[in-house]
């Protein structure tokens, strides 16, 4: 389930904030200028589903997001628990970072949590299925996919760099409650 948990940055054991509420997470969210919606992620992927696949189950709306932002570069995440390399995948992102660019996501399968530091509070976002995330250039954060990771989203770019992370050294994402880690993910 889609929820938004905000934490003070130096308490974690005390969240200010728990919903599951798709309203109150994009009003939450757009206060600090994040855009969250909820789409509908129509079609049923395959096992097996290959990358150009799936991109084209959802061509309408990336073609309609990428028009609208110029998108340039789009791609697919797919991870699943039986990649051998899920724990080297899931520490790429773990550390806090930026990018010079929005990072927009749009969750067609399974959850994965951004966790957004700003000021002294930290905004984790379980996205799953339908969720549409864009997380703007500058904004300090990191994402955590769990330890058994099992989702698929869409990943869309201006650069045709793709990702490319500016990170900061700070070790914060090691004192907030890890995503599918002994808390509710």
């Amino acid at each position: 389930m889609t929820t938004l948990t905000i934490y003070p940055d130096k308490d974690p054991a005390n969240p200010v904030t728990v919903t599951s509420d798709p309203a109150e997470i994009a009003a939450e969210l757009n206060k600090i200028g994040v855009l969250f919606e909820r789409w509908k992620a129509g079609a049923e992927l395959a096992a097996n589903a290959s990358h150009e696949d799936i991109l084209a189950a959802y061509k309408a709306e990336v073609d309609r997001l990428s028009a609208a932002e110029g998108y340039q570069t789009i791609d697919v995440m797919r991870i699943t628990p039986d990649n051998p390399n899920k724990q080297a995948i899931r520490t790429k992102f773990l550390d806090e970072h930026t990018h010079d660019e929005d990072e927009v996501r749009f969750f067609v399968e399974g959850s994965g949590a951004f966790y957004l530091h700003l000021g002294d509070k930290v905004y984790r976002v379980v996205c799953t299925r339908d969720d549409l995330l864009s997380v703007p250039a500058g904004t300090l954060h990191w994402f955590d996919m769990g330890p058994e990771p099992n989702f698929t989203c869409i990943r869309l770019f201006i650069s045709p760099d793709g990702w490319v992370a500016n990170f900061t050294g700070d070790k914060i994402a090691s004192t907030i409650p890890a995503f599918g880690e002994g808390v509710a993910a």
